[in-house]
Protein backbone atom coordinates (compact mmCIF):
# COMPACT_ATOMS: atom_id res chain seq x y z
CA UNK A 1 0.00 0.00 0.00
CA UNK A 2 1.24 3.49 -0.73
CA UNK A 3 1.78 6.00 2.03
CA UNK A 4 -1.19 7.37 3.95
CA UNK A 5 -0.62 10.88 2.58
CA UNK A 6 -0.49 9.71 -1.03
CA UNK A 7 -3.51 7.47 -0.62
CA UNK A 8 -5.77 10.11 0.90
CA UNK A 9 -4.81 13.06 -1.29
CA UNK A 10 -5.24 11.29 -4.62
CA UNK A 11 -8.62 9.71 -3.87
CA UNK A 12 -11.56 11.80 -5.01
CA UNK A 13 -14.68 11.95 -2.85
CA UNK A 14 -17.42 10.70 -5.14
CA UNK A 15 -20.49 8.48 -4.84
CA UNK A 16 -19.54 5.37 -6.77
CA UNK A 17 -22.62 3.36 -5.76
CA UNK A 18 -25.16 4.65 -8.29
CA UNK A 19 -27.20 1.93 -9.92
CA UNK A 20 -26.66 -0.64 -7.16
CA UNK A 21 -29.57 -2.44 -5.47
CA UNK A 22 -28.59 -0.89 -2.16
CA UNK A 23 -25.73 1.07 -0.67
CA UNK A 24 -22.90 -1.39 0.05
CA UNK A 25 -22.12 -2.34 3.63
CA UNK A 26 -18.64 -3.63 4.40
CA UNK A 27 -17.24 -4.84 7.71
CA UNK A 28 -13.58 -3.96 8.29
CA UNK A 29 -11.69 -5.80 10.99
CA UNK A 30 -8.25 -6.95 12.02
CA UNK A 31 -7.88 -10.49 13.36
CA UNK A 32 -5.08 -11.79 15.51
CA UNK A 33 -2.51 -9.84 17.49
CA UNK A 34 -1.75 -7.12 14.95
CA UNK A 35 -1.98 -3.82 16.83
CA UNK A 36 -1.59 -1.43 13.89
CA UNK A 37 -4.64 0.09 12.20
CA UNK A 38 -3.24 3.04 10.22
CA UNK A 39 -3.57 1.29 6.87
CA UNK A 40 -7.07 -0.04 7.50
CA UNK A 41 -8.24 3.45 8.48
CA UNK A 42 -7.01 4.77 5.13
CA UNK A 43 -9.06 2.06 3.42
CA UNK A 44 -12.07 2.89 5.59
CA UNK A 45 -11.97 6.54 4.56
CA UNK A 46 -11.60 5.66 0.88
CA UNK A 47 -14.61 3.35 1.06
CA UNK A 48 -16.65 5.98 2.90
CA UNK A 49 -15.66 8.64 0.36
CA UNK A 50 -16.96 6.31 -2.37
CA UNK A 51 -20.45 6.22 -0.86
CA UNK A 52 -20.05 2.92 0.98
CA UNK A 53 -21.19 2.29 4.55
CA UNK A 54 -18.17 1.04 6.48
CA UNK A 55 -18.51 -0.75 9.82
CA UNK A 56 -15.15 -0.73 11.58
CA UNK A 57 -14.84 -3.34 14.32
CA UNK A 58 -11.35 -2.47 15.51
CA UNK A 59 -8.22 -4.39 16.43
CA UNK A 60 -7.64 -7.84 17.90
CA UNK A 61 -10.82 -9.43 16.63
CA UNK A 62 -11.38 -13.18 16.71
CA UNK A 63 -12.90 -14.99 13.71
CA UNK A 64 -16.11 -15.53 15.70
CA UNK A 65 -16.44 -11.88 16.80
CA UNK A 66 -16.04 -10.76 13.18
CA UNK A 67 -18.62 -13.32 12.03
CA UNK A 68 -21.15 -12.16 14.63
CA UNK A 69 -20.59 -8.55 13.58
CA UNK A 70 -20.99 -9.41 9.90
CA UNK A 71 -24.26 -11.20 10.56
CA UNK A 72 -25.79 -8.56 12.83
CA UNK A 73 -24.72 -5.71 10.54
CA UNK A 74 -26.07 -7.57 7.45
CA UNK A 75 -23.01 -6.71 5.39
CA UNK A 76 -22.29 -7.44 1.76
CA UNK A 77 -18.68 -8.38 2.42
CA UNK A 78 -16.16 -8.84 5.24
CA UNK A 79 -12.77 -7.23 4.65
CA UNK A 80 -10.18 -8.68 7.02
CA UNK A 81 -6.72 -7.16 7.33
CA UNK A 82 -3.85 -9.46 8.28
CA UNK A 83 -0.32 -8.47 9.26
CA UNK A 84 0.60 -11.11 11.86
CA UNK A 85 1.41 -14.14 9.68
CA UNK A 86 -1.61 -16.09 10.93
CA UNK A 87 -3.72 -15.82 7.76
CA UNK A 88 -3.68 -19.54 6.96
CA UNK A 89 -5.17 -20.27 10.38
CA UNK A 90 -7.54 -17.36 10.96
CA UNK A 91 -8.87 -17.08 7.38
CA UNK A 92 -10.43 -20.57 7.29
CA UNK A 93 -11.70 -20.11 10.86
CA UNK A 94 -13.52 -16.96 9.78
CA UNK A 95 -15.23 -18.89 6.98
CA UNK A 96 -16.24 -21.59 9.49
CA UNK A 97 -17.52 -18.98 11.97
CA UNK A 98 -19.74 -17.33 9.34
CA UNK A 99 -21.34 -20.73 8.76
CA UNK A 100 -21.84 -21.25 12.50
CA UNK A 101 -23.66 -17.91 12.92
CA UNK A 102 -25.98 -18.57 9.98
CA UNK A 103 -24.44 -16.44 7.21
CA UNK A 104 -22.13 -18.72 5.19
CA UNK A 105 -22.87 -16.76 2.01
CA UNK A 106 -21.13 -13.51 3.07
CA UNK A 107 -17.93 -13.26 0.98
CA UNK A 108 -14.61 -12.59 2.71
CA UNK A 109 -11.85 -10.40 1.27
CA UNK A 110 -8.44 -10.61 2.91
CA UNK A 111 -5.62 -8.12 2.58
CA UNK A 112 -2.22 -7.36 4.05
CA UNK A 113 1.08 -9.19 4.07
CA UNK A 114 0.04 -12.33 2.20
CA UNK A 115 2.79 -14.41 0.54
CA UNK A 116 1.94 -15.25 -3.06
CA UNK A 117 2.39 -18.96 -2.37
CA UNK A 118 -0.34 -18.83 0.29
CA UNK A 119 -3.01 -17.15 -1.82
CA UNK A 120 -4.16 -20.36 -3.59
CA UNK A 121 -4.54 -21.98 -0.17
CA UNK A 122 -6.71 -19.11 1.05
CA UNK A 123 -8.87 -19.22 -2.08
CA UNK A 124 -9.29 -22.97 -1.65
CA UNK A 125 -10.34 -22.39 1.98
CA UNK A 126 -13.14 -20.08 0.82
CA UNK A 127 -11.64 -16.57 0.81
CA UNK A 128 -13.25 -14.75 -2.14
CA UNK A 129 -10.45 -12.25 -2.91
CA UNK A 130 -6.92 -11.61 -1.67
CA UNK A 131 -5.11 -8.27 -1.77
CA UNK A 132 -1.39 -7.95 -1.25
CA UNK A 133 0.67 -4.85 -0.49
CA UNK A 134 0.79 -2.30 -3.29
CA UNK A 135 -2.87 -2.65 -4.27
CA UNK A 136 -4.62 0.62 -5.14
CA UNK A 137 -7.54 2.03 -3.16
CA UNK A 138 -9.76 2.05 -6.25
CA UNK A 139 -9.21 -1.70 -6.59
CA UNK A 140 -10.45 -2.19 -3.04
CA UNK A 141 -13.52 -0.02 -3.69
CA UNK A 142 -14.31 -1.86 -6.93
CA UNK A 143 -14.02 -5.22 -5.20
CA UNK A 144 -16.59 -4.16 -2.61
CA UNK A 145 -19.11 -2.72 -5.06
CA UNK A 146 -18.81 -5.80 -7.27
CA UNK A 147 -20.00 -8.01 -4.40
CA UNK A 148 -23.34 -6.18 -4.10
CA UNK A 149 -26.27 -8.36 -5.12
CA UNK A 150 -29.98 -7.64 -4.65
CA UNK A 151 -31.12 -8.35 -1.11
CA UNK A 152 -34.12 -10.64 -0.61
CA UNK A 153 -36.52 -9.91 2.24
CA UNK A 154 -36.07 -13.44 3.53
CA UNK A 155 -32.71 -15.22 3.75
CA UNK A 156 -33.13 -18.90 2.93
CA UNK A 157 -31.97 -21.09 5.81
CA UNK A 158 -30.82 -18.14 7.89
CA UNK A 159 -30.68 -18.17 11.68
CA UNK A 160 -33.33 -16.06 13.46
CA UNK A 161 -30.74 -13.41 14.33
CA UNK A 162 -29.51 -13.23 10.75
CA UNK A 163 -33.10 -12.80 9.57
CA UNK A 164 -33.64 -10.05 12.15
CA UNK A 165 -30.65 -8.22 10.72
CA UNK A 166 -32.14 -8.41 7.22
CA UNK A 167 -35.54 -7.23 8.49
CA UNK A 168 -33.83 -4.18 9.98
CA UNK A 169 -32.08 -3.50 6.68
CA UNK A 170 -35.40 -3.45 4.85
CA UNK A 171 -37.12 -1.33 7.49
CA UNK A 172 -34.32 1.24 7.48
CA UNK A 173 -34.39 1.47 3.68
CA UNK A 174 -38.21 1.84 3.62
CA UNK A 175 -38.63 -1.50 1.85
CA UNK A 176 -41.49 -3.89 2.71
CA UNK A 177 -40.48 -6.13 5.61
CA UNK A 178 -41.64 -9.76 5.32
CA UNK A 179 -45.20 -10.12 6.63
CA UNK A 180 -44.30 -13.08 8.86
CA UNK A 181 -41.93 -11.03 11.03
CA UNK A 182 -43.12 -10.82 14.64
CA UNK A 183 -43.43 -7.34 16.11
CA UNK A 184 -43.45 -6.29 19.76
CA UNK A 185 -42.05 -3.16 21.36
CA UNK A 186 -39.33 -4.02 23.89
CA UNK A 187 -40.05 -3.44 27.57
CA UNK A 188 -37.35 -0.78 27.89
CA UNK A 189 -36.06 1.55 25.17
CA UNK A 190 -33.30 3.77 26.51
CA UNK A 191 -31.95 6.72 24.52
CA UNK A 192 -28.37 7.94 24.94
CA UNK A 193 -27.70 11.32 23.33
CA UNK A 194 -25.26 14.19 23.65
CA UNK A 195 -22.60 16.13 21.81
CA UNK A 196 -19.85 14.52 19.70
CA UNK A 197 -16.95 13.28 21.81
CA UNK A 198 -18.97 13.06 25.02
CA UNK A 199 -18.25 9.33 25.28
CA UNK A 200 -21.66 7.95 24.32
CA UNK A 201 -20.30 4.86 22.58
CA UNK A 202 -18.06 3.94 25.51
CA UNK A 203 -20.94 4.49 27.93
CA UNK A 204 -23.22 2.25 25.88
CA UNK A 205 -20.51 -0.42 25.70
CA UNK A 206 -20.15 -0.37 29.48
CA UNK A 207 -23.93 -0.42 30.00
CA UNK A 208 -24.24 -3.43 27.70
CA UNK A 209 -21.51 -5.24 29.62
CA UNK A 210 -23.15 -4.49 32.96
CA UNK A 211 -26.56 -5.60 31.71
CA UNK A 212 -25.11 -8.86 30.38
CA UNK A 213 -23.39 -9.60 33.70
CA UNK A 214 -26.64 -9.09 35.59
CA UNK A 215 -28.64 -11.19 33.13
CA UNK A 216 -26.44 -14.21 33.84
CA UNK A 217 -27.80 -14.35 37.39
CA UNK A 218 -31.23 -12.86 36.63
CA UNK A 219 -32.63 -14.32 33.37
CA UNK A 220 -35.80 -12.25 33.79
CA UNK A 221 -33.81 -9.25 32.52
CA UNK A 222 -33.78 -10.82 29.07
CA UNK A 223 -31.19 -9.94 26.46
CA UNK A 224 -30.22 -6.45 25.34
CA UNK A 225 -29.71 -4.87 21.94
CA UNK A 226 -28.14 -1.66 20.65
CA UNK A 227 -29.10 0.54 17.73
CA UNK A 228 -26.28 3.01 17.08
CA UNK A 229 -26.76 5.88 14.64
CA UNK A 230 -23.94 7.70 12.86
CA UNK A 231 -24.10 10.52 10.28
CA UNK A 232 -24.29 9.86 6.54
CA UNK A 233 -22.18 12.02 4.25
CA UNK A 234 -24.27 14.70 2.50
CA UNK A 235 -21.80 14.58 -0.40
CA UNK A 236 -21.23 10.88 -1.14
CA UNK A 237 -23.89 9.14 0.96
CA UNK A 238 -21.13 7.11 2.57
CA UNK A 239 -20.69 6.59 6.30
CA UNK A 240 -18.08 5.41 8.77
CA UNK A 241 -19.85 3.43 11.49
CA UNK A 242 -17.37 2.88 14.30
CA UNK A 243 -19.45 2.76 17.48
CA UNK A 244 -19.35 -1.02 17.87
CA UNK A 245 -15.56 -1.09 18.26
CA UNK A 246 -16.05 0.10 21.87
CA UNK A 247 -17.87 -3.16 22.71
CA UNK A 248 -15.85 -6.22 23.73
CA UNK A 249 -17.50 -8.78 21.48
CA UNK A 250 -14.62 -11.19 22.05
CA UNK A 251 -16.10 -11.74 25.53
CA UNK A 252 -19.78 -10.89 25.02
CA UNK A 253 -20.25 -13.03 21.93
CA UNK A 254 -23.96 -13.61 21.32
CA UNK A 255 -25.15 -11.89 24.51
CA UNK A 256 -25.99 -8.62 22.74
CA UNK A 257 -27.40 -7.74 19.33
CA UNK A 258 -25.69 -4.62 17.96
CA UNK A 259 -26.65 -2.80 14.78
CA UNK A 260 -25.08 0.33 13.26
CA UNK A 261 -27.13 2.58 10.98
CA UNK A 262 -26.39 5.78 9.07
CA UNK A 263 -28.85 8.67 8.83
CA UNK A 264 -28.96 12.25 7.61
CA UNK A 265 -29.79 14.74 10.34
CA UNK A 266 -32.40 13.40 12.76
CA UNK A 267 -34.12 11.01 10.38
CA UNK A 268 -35.37 8.44 12.90
CA UNK A 269 -38.53 7.56 10.97
CA UNK A 270 -37.61 3.86 10.71
CA UNK A 271 -36.69 3.51 14.39
CA UNK A 272 -40.13 2.55 15.76
CA UNK A 273 -40.46 -0.32 13.26
CA UNK A 274 -36.90 -1.46 13.98
CA UNK A 275 -37.61 -1.51 17.72
CA UNK A 276 -40.73 -3.61 17.17
CA UNK A 277 -38.76 -6.06 15.01
CA UNK A 278 -36.11 -6.42 17.73
CA UNK A 279 -38.73 -6.89 20.43
CA UNK A 280 -40.57 -9.50 18.39
CA UNK A 281 -37.48 -11.44 17.33
CA UNK A 282 -37.61 -13.92 20.22
CA UNK A 283 -39.89 -15.05 23.01
CA UNK A 284 -39.41 -15.92 26.69
CA UNK A 285 -35.99 -15.59 28.31
CA UNK A 286 -34.37 -15.04 24.93
CA UNK A 287 -36.38 -11.90 24.19
CA UNK A 288 -34.66 -8.56 23.70
CA UNK A 289 -36.33 -6.68 26.54
CA UNK A 290 -33.87 -3.79 26.76
CA UNK A 291 -32.71 -1.74 23.78
CA UNK A 292 -30.19 1.08 23.95
CA UNK A 293 -30.45 3.68 21.20
CA UNK A 294 -27.34 5.78 20.66
CA UNK A 295 -27.89 8.93 18.62
CA UNK A 296 -25.49 10.74 16.33
CA UNK A 297 -23.46 13.51 17.97
CA UNK A 298 -26.31 15.87 18.79
CA UNK A 299 -26.31 19.67 18.71
CA UNK A 300 -28.44 22.12 20.66
CA UNK A 301 -31.58 21.70 18.56
CA UNK A 302 -31.50 17.93 17.94
CA UNK A 303 -34.25 16.58 20.15
CA UNK A 304 -36.39 14.14 18.13
CA UNK A 305 -35.00 10.99 19.71
CA UNK A 306 -37.22 11.70 22.72
CA UNK A 307 -40.29 10.80 20.61
CA UNK A 308 -39.03 7.22 20.11
CA UNK A 309 -37.58 6.12 23.46
CA UNK A 310 -38.92 5.61 26.98
CA UNK A 311 -36.07 7.30 28.84
CA UNK A 312 -33.57 9.84 27.51
CA UNK A 313 -30.12 10.32 29.02
CA UNK A 314 -28.21 13.40 27.89
CA UNK A 315 -24.44 12.96 28.18
CA UNK A 316 -22.28 15.99 28.92
CA UNK A 317 -18.61 16.54 29.70
CA UNK A 318 -16.64 19.20 31.55
CA UNK A 319 -15.81 22.26 29.45
CA UNK A 320 -19.02 22.27 27.38
CA UNK A 321 -19.69 25.92 28.19
CA UNK A 322 -20.86 28.30 30.87
CA UNK A 323 -24.25 28.63 32.55
CA UNK A 324 -25.57 30.74 29.68
CA UNK A 325 -24.99 27.81 27.33
CA UNK A 326 -26.95 25.66 29.77
CA UNK A 327 -29.92 28.02 29.59
CA UNK A 328 -30.11 28.05 25.80
CA UNK A 329 -29.20 24.45 24.91
CA UNK A 330 -32.52 22.91 23.83
CA UNK A 331 -31.22 19.36 24.01
CA UNK A 332 -31.04 19.65 27.79
CA UNK A 333 -34.82 20.02 27.94
CA UNK A 334 -35.42 16.48 26.66
CA UNK A 335 -33.32 14.81 29.37
CA UNK A 336 -34.99 12.48 31.85
CA UNK A 337 -31.59 12.30 33.52
CA UNK A 338 -28.16 13.82 32.99
CA UNK A 339 -24.86 11.97 32.73
CA UNK A 340 -21.69 13.91 33.48
CA UNK A 341 -19.12 11.69 31.79
CA UNK A 342 -15.34 12.07 32.04
CA UNK A 343 -15.93 13.10 35.64
CA UNK A 344 -12.20 12.82 36.31
CA UNK A 345 -11.51 15.81 34.04
CA UNK A 346 -11.05 19.39 35.29
CA UNK A 347 -14.27 21.39 35.42
CA UNK A 348 -16.52 18.56 36.62
CA UNK A 349 -17.62 20.39 39.77
CA UNK A 350 -18.60 23.46 37.75
CA UNK A 351 -20.56 21.30 35.28
CA UNK A 352 -22.54 19.62 38.05
CA UNK A 353 -23.17 22.96 39.74
CA UNK A 354 -24.53 24.53 36.54
CA UNK A 355 -26.68 21.47 35.81
CA UNK A 356 -28.28 21.60 39.25
CA UNK A 357 -29.64 25.03 38.41
CA UNK A 358 -31.69 23.64 35.50
CA UNK A 359 -32.20 19.96 36.39
CA UNK A 360 -35.02 20.37 38.90
CA UNK A 361 -35.90 16.87 40.15
CA UNK A 362 -34.03 15.13 37.35
CA UNK A 363 -31.08 12.98 38.38
CA UNK A 364 -27.47 13.95 37.70
CA UNK A 365 -25.07 11.02 37.56
CA UNK A 366 -21.29 11.17 37.28
CA UNK A 367 -19.38 8.55 35.30
CA UNK A 368 -15.92 7.74 33.98
CA UNK A 369 -16.90 5.38 31.19
CA UNK A 370 -13.34 4.37 30.30
CA UNK A 371 -12.96 2.93 33.81
CA UNK A 372 -16.60 1.74 34.25
CA UNK A 373 -17.06 4.11 37.19
CA UNK A 374 -20.70 4.96 37.89
CA UNK A 375 -22.01 2.47 35.32
CA UNK A 376 -24.07 0.26 37.72
CA UNK A 377 -25.74 3.35 39.15
CA UNK A 378 -26.46 4.70 35.67
CA UNK A 379 -28.05 1.43 34.54
CA UNK A 380 -30.23 1.40 37.66
CA UNK A 381 -31.35 4.97 36.97
CA UNK A 382 -32.12 4.27 33.31
CA UNK A 383 -34.20 1.19 34.10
Amino acid sequence: MRSTTEATTEFERKDRCEGLDHRPRVLLGKMGLDGHDRGVKVIARALRDSGIHVIYSGLWQTPMSLAISARDEDVDVVAASMMSNSHLSLGPRLIESLTKVGRPNIPVHMGGILPQDDIPKLIEAGIAKCFTTGIGLQDVVDAVTETVKPFDAEIAGASPTAQLARDITFAHEDKPVRSSANRRRPKRVLGITGSPGAGKSTLVAQLVGEHSRRAKTDPSLGRCAVIAFDPMSPITGGALLGDRLRVDFNNLGEEVFYRSLAIRGEDYRSLDVILELIGGAAEGDEAYDTVFVETVGAGQNETRIRDHVDTTAVVLTPGMGDSVQMDKAGILEIADLFVCNKADHPGENELVRDLREIAGKRQILETVATHAKGIPELLDALK
